[in-house]
């Protein structure tokens, strides 16, 4: 079991975002890659922990042949672009965007007076020249909620997810209950407190904290929101 913390990070970003960058894959970052962030897992390469300034935006930019995952934690932000223009986040909603060889561009706003805060994670496609799509979910307020990928297909909200053997799952656990990862996973944790335990190793984890894991126990010591990432096989 690694630990990787969000506080124990630099604080970067761009125009009037501030970020944690948690996980940057070196397939994607080469020598920019800091040692300090953890490796990617399966075709999963990139998550940051984001805040929004009052009134902050992204600016438009592009992106082509990744898909890019947004789970809203706080506030909100309105959607601007050439994929499901004028579509909000509001927190708890997760949106998917897959570029493909097509490609998208994009700009995120943060339309209120207080800082948001918006996990976002990048995905290698398993085949390029796709067509660029989008997808809504919101998730189940307990449970596991299946977003990406995976050989299901579907999500609990009976939506269709994009093809992937990288899954990404919203797992919502009220206090004293647990949840069972049995095959290699990373777990970021966005709310909460609880012990993961791996083998003979217990550790206590809390909101900004990474897990990497085989075969792992997490059991909520309060109410407790994470993503997990794992592989379909």
């Amino acid at each position: 079991m690694q630990l990787i913390r969000r506080d124990n990070l630099p604080l970067g970003g761009f125009a009037g975002l501030r970020e944690h960058r948690v996980v940057t894959d070196s397939r994607l970052f080469g020598s920019r890659k800091s040692t300090a962030t953890s490796e990617g897992l399966g075709n999963f390469v990139y998550l940051a922990d984001a805040q929004f300034n009052p009134k902050g935006e992204t600016g438009m930019h592009p992106h082509k042949e990744i898909d890019v995952i947004s789970v809203m934690i706080d506030g909100q932000v309105s959607h601007a672009g050439s994929l499901e223009h004028g579509k909000s986040l509001k927190s708890g909603d997760v949106q998917v965007q897959r570029a493909g060889g097509e490609g998208f561009a994009h700009n995120e706003i943060n339309p209120d007076d207080v800082k948001n805060r918006m996990i976002q994670l990048w995905v290698l496609p398993e085949k390029s020249g796709q067509p660029a799509g989008y997808k809504y979910y919101t998730p189940n307020k307990l449970g596991v909620t299946h977003i990406y990928g995976g050989k299901y297909g579907k999500s609990e909200t009976n939506t269709k997810t994009f093809a992937s053997k990288t899954t990404i799952d919203i797992v919502r656990l009220k206090a004293n209950t647990c949840i069972t990862l049995e095959k290699e996973s990373l777990s970021y944790i966005t709310s909460g407190e609880a012990n993961a335990v791996e083998g003979n190793k217990s550790i206590t984890v809390t909101d900004g904290d990474l897990i990497r894991s085989n075969d792992i126990e997490i059991n909520a010591i309060t109410d407790l929101n994470l993503i997990v990432i794992g592989q379909s096989f």
